[in-house]
Parts: structure tokens; sequence; C-alpha cells
């Protein structure tokens, strides 16, 4: 199977039911365990009132409508009454206790999840699509719930159940016991094919249901290349592939429930069945009395019940264990990128960045950066350029400890970048990528990202040092304007500067552009570059662009070429050397340098 289809397949399930997964999974509970206490206690009193209810009908048949006794038969039908209201609170009481303890426990789980998530590295992410992270936060913990809430406290209550009707089946007559559980090993043979085919079923739809999101969501998010190179019809054809396989495997789960459910109503018609001829039979031999016989036919329908729903709870189960063992091995993916027991800090930044022998591979030793070594003073404008694929934004990715390099070492101010406290390495750092993120919200929220440190007059202030203010004025709402998902509705230039706001509101000691400007249009850049010449000062700045234009006033001129540094000096220096430098810059301002000629 090629690496582009395994990308989206789910992981291999393990088996149906496992005790470590569930004892891992009733932790969860702990906090609520008197909740989980009170719901029990409501089950017990329900099989209690339930079996007593069956009791009453036979001594009212008995003792009353058999006897032709009218005295004292309105004390039965209003004890009868009362124990079905009795019943009525009690599954109340269980039913929304264990909802409660459903909703709390997926919570807990998803937060949980999700916070686990924003700790992974992105070399996570690269392997695994955002699709099926999104089941795991939706579809996976919404199955959690469901057995949390009508799951295991439910079979305790079903097994609780089946102990008192069974008692009470032997109370009343061990020999009608004895004929009517005849057909129970058929019961459990059918019970045992259903679990298998059905938990092999219900594998397969999990598996084609992540592959489908995973599908969805790769091509919405994607829906402007589709549209572009007119794939609409492909891309339908494929969805329509999945699409059918999926309800192909819901089909055949749907197969073993329409099989299974009859052939546990013919089981029971037959116990029925025996038990009417021997039943009939004792009450002609005067052994038993036809309210002992309703009494048996009552218990006997609620001893099925039961057993009816725990194989509805076997499917609950069996899914949950699925949906857990795919968020426990999530969980359980180590952060790669973590803080050290003790961390480190300057006692005062002054942003001075040196790459001592650093080595990086995102795969094994397929070497992206090799033996990278440079010096960026405090205050120094450097430029990094390159072909692509030369390792430059893979270099700024180290910086940032986005990955871990696997040789050499890259300091801040003489201290080690993994000795640093993550949350206060990136804090030191502003960063304005080419592809901008804009998230849903406001003009505001997409610069602040909901810091509570930033004020609105420092918002103001970043905006019109990057020259947006000249845009904004557009809207009515101004910084209160609502923006779409991923700024839909805004240009190119315009998220770029709005990015770039964002990185100046937070003020760091180092800003780094990764291509920043080499989207944008020729006024919008000389916005940027108005901006960028007064806010650079004394500030360490590293800029990655490929428009050589936008890096000749830096101090420092690094060229990249396959993950090794070759050349370093001034924009005139390395001009004069005529060597890669000068060759991308003859590539790019070739006509100009004929004119000039």
């Amino acid at each position: 199977m090629s690496t582009a289809k395994t990308y989206h397949e789910e992981e291999v399930l393990g088996k149906a039911y496992d005790s470590k997964l569930m004892k891992r999974l009733l932790r969860y509970t702990k906090p609520y365990k008197w909740v989980v206490a009170f719901a029990v206690l409501m089950l017990v009193l329900n099989a209690l009132f339930q079996t007593s209810l069956a009791f009453i009908t036979k001594i009212g048949i008995d003792d009353y409508i058999m006897a032709g006794q009218k005295e004292g038969f309105e004390s039965i039908g209003l004890a009868y009454l009362g124990i079905i209201f009795a019943i009525m609170g009690v599954m109340f009481l269980q039913i929304y206790s264990t909802m409660w303890l459903g909703q709390k426990v997926q919570d807990d789980i998803r937060m949980e999840v999700f916070s686990h998530q924003q700790r992974l590295h992105l070399g996570y992410y690269d392997k695994n699509p955002v699709g099926r992270m999104v089941t795991r936060v939706t579809n996976d913990i919404n199955t959690l719930n469901e057995m949390f809430s009508s799951g295991v406290v439910n079979i305790i209550g079903d097994i609780l159940m089946l102990v008192f009707f069974v008692g009470a089946l032997f109370y009343v007559s061990w020999k009608l016991a004895l004929i009517t559980f005849i057909s129970v090993p058929l019961l459990l043979v059918a019970t045992f094919f259903f679990r298998v085919k059905a938990r092999d079923a219900y594998r397969m739809v999990r598996l084609k249901l992540a592959r489908l999101n995973a599908y969805v969501q790769e091509h919405l998010s994607g829906i402007n290349i589709v549209q572009l190179f007119t794939q609409e019809e492909r891309t339908y054809e494929r969805f329509t592939d999945i699409n059918k396989d999926l309800r192909s495997g819901h089909f055949r789960s749907v197969l073993y429930y329409a099989i299974f459910y009859p052939v546990v109503e013919l089981i029971g018609a037959i116990s029925f069945g025996l038990l009417f001829y021997y039943g009939g039979k004792m009450i002609g031999a005067e052994t038993l009395s036809f309210g002992d016989l309703v009494l048996f036919i009552y218990l006997v329908e609620r001893f099925f019940h039961p057993i009816r729903d725990l194989s509805e709870k076997y499917n609950v189960l069996q899914s949950s264990m699925a949906s857990s063992e795919r968020i426990f091995d999530l969980i359980d993916s180590e952060p790669v990128i973590i803080n050290k027991a003790v961390t480190k800090a300057p006692d005062i930044f002054k942003g001075k960045i040196e790459f001592e022998n650093v080595w990086f591979a995102y795969n094994n030793e397929e070497w992206v950066i090799k033996d990278l070594s440079f010096t960026v003073e405090p205050g120094e404008k450097v430029a990094i350029v390159g072909a692509t694929g030369a390792g430059k934004t893979s270099l700024i990715s180290l910086l940032y400890r986005f990955y871990n390099f696997q040789k050499g070492s890259i300091k801040i101010d003489n201290i080690d970048i993994r000795d640093y406290k993550l949350s206060d390495l990136r804090s030191h750092l502003g960063l304005v990528l080419q592809d901008v993120f804009i998230f849903s919200g406001d003009f505001a929220q997409n610069v602040r990202l909901r810091s509570d440190s930033i004020t609105d007059e420092q918002i103001h202030k970043a905006i019109k040092r990057v020259g947006f203010d000249k845009f904004l004025h557009m809207y009515p709402d101004g910084l209160n304007t609502v923006v779409k998902e991923r700024g839909a509705t805004l240009s190119t230039g315009q998220k770029q500067l709005l990015s770039f706001a964002r990185a100046l509101a937070f003020n760091p000691d180092i800003l780094i552009l990764d291509e920043a400007t080499s989207s944008v249009d020729t006024e919008t850049e000389v916005l940027i570059q108005q901006a960028l010449e007064e806010l650079l000062k004394e500030r360490t700045s590293i800029v990655i662009a490929h428009r050589l234009s936008t890096i000749e006033k830096a101090d420092k001129i690094i060229v990249m070429h396959h993950g090794e540094v070759r050349e370093i000096g001034k924009h005139d220096e390395l001009l004069a050397q005529k060597g890669i430098y000068f060759k991308l810059y003859q590539l790019q301002y070739k006509n100009a340098m004929k004119v000039s000629a």
C-alpha cells in the first residue's frame, strides 16, 4: 500500500474488549464516583421494583381474581400503581445521572485530547491528516459519551436484573426455570456469532468513516485548487467511491443486526412455547397455580429483555473500545518538543543567535540541513537566501523548536534553545510567514490572538506601522470587522499586512520574516518596507526572501545551498565574489542589467 493511501487510513484496531483500556476509561469516572454509586443504586431499586411488580401480579391473580375475592383488591391495585410510579422515578433519576456522568466525562476527555494535540510537534501532524485529528476530538469522544451514559452503568443494571429474575424464576418453580433455560445455549451461540461479526463490521465502518472525513477536510480546504484545475467531477467521483464504501460497511453492520434480533426473538418464542406446554400440564396437575404461570411468563419476558439489551450494549462497548484505543494512542504519543526539568533564561534578553554545526533531517538521515554554522549579533539584520529546498524555512522551524535537530547546537544569548522554557523562547520571537493563517473572528482578535496583555492602543499602533490602516477605512466596523474563515474576504497583501501587525503587536526581540513580501504587490511591498526600516532598528532580525531587492540593505546575507552555508557577506561583497548569490541576482535582474549595459 502506498504512503499516500496509508496516510488516510486508520490505525489497526485491537481487541473488541480490553481490560486495560476499560480500567483506564473508568479512571475518568473517579471524580464522579458518587454519581456512579447513585446511578447503580437506582438500578438496584429498579430491579427490586420490577421483581416485586411481578409478585404483586401473582398475588392479585391467585388470591383475588381466581378466588373471587373482591375485598382488598383495591389495595393490590394501588400498590401496583405505586410501584409503577416508583419505577418511573428511579428510572428518571438513573437516566439523568448517567447522562450527566457521560457529558462530564466526555468534556474531561475532550479537553485532555485537545490540550495534548496542541503540545504535539509539527512532525506528528506531517504524518497524520487533520481530518483524523478532528475525528478524535469529535466522533471518537462522542462514542465514549454513549458508553458512559448508556453503557457501563446500564450493563451493571442489566446484570443485576438478570440475577434478580433468575433467582425469582427458581423461587417460583425450579422445574420450569430449568426448562426455560434449555434455550440459553442457543442464545449464547447466537450472541457469540453476532459479537464476532458486529466487531469486524464496526471496525470497517470506523476505518471508512475516518477515510471519508480526511478526504472531505482535505478537498474542502483546497477547494480553490480543485476549482482552478476543474477537478470537481473527478473529486466527486472519488468521493462517491469512498461514500459507497462507507455505505456498504453500514449495510453489512445492519445485516448482522437484522439477523440477530429475530434469532433472539425466535429463541425467546421457543422458551415461551416450552413454558406454556409444561406450565399448562403443571396447572392441570395442580402443582402450579395460574398466578404462578403468569408470574413466570412475566419473569421470563423480563429475563430476555436485559439479554437483548446486553447485546446492544456490547456494540456500544466494543465501539468504545475501538474509539478509546485511538484516543489513547493519540494521548500516549509523547510530545517530542518538551521543556527540561530545569530551564534557563538570560538576565537580559539581547537577541544574539548562534548556529553551531547543526544537522537536521525530517526522516532518518535524509539531511535537510548539514553542518550549519553562523552567528547573528544583537540588533543585526541578517538575510538568508537560496534556491527552493535549500533549507531556509527548516532553519526557522529549528529556531522556534517546531522540530528538534539531531546534531550541533542553537544558542540564543549563549544559552542552548533546548534549555529555554518553550513559552519563554517563543515569546521573544516574532514570525511572519508567506502562507498567512487568519482565524475566524475580527481584525482585533487576529492581531491580539486572545492575549489580554495586548491593548487596543497597541493594536492600532501596530496596524498603523505596517500600513494596514490604509485599508481599514474601507470597513465600517473598523477593527471589529468580522473576518471569514482563513481570511477569505481579504487579499493576499492584506492578510500578510495583518499577520505583520500581529507580530509587531507582540513586540518580539527577534523578528523573522519568512518570504513575507514575496506574494505582495508593489504598492503593498512599499508600505511594508517603510514600516520595516523603522521597525528593524536595534532589533535582531532574520529575513528569508527570494526577491533579493528586499534584502539589499541587510547587515549580512547568508547564502544556503542544499542545506549548507556556501557564502556569507554584504550585498556588494557577494556580488563581487560572483558565486551563487551573484547567479541568483543575475537571474532575477538580467533584463535590467542588459539595459544598464
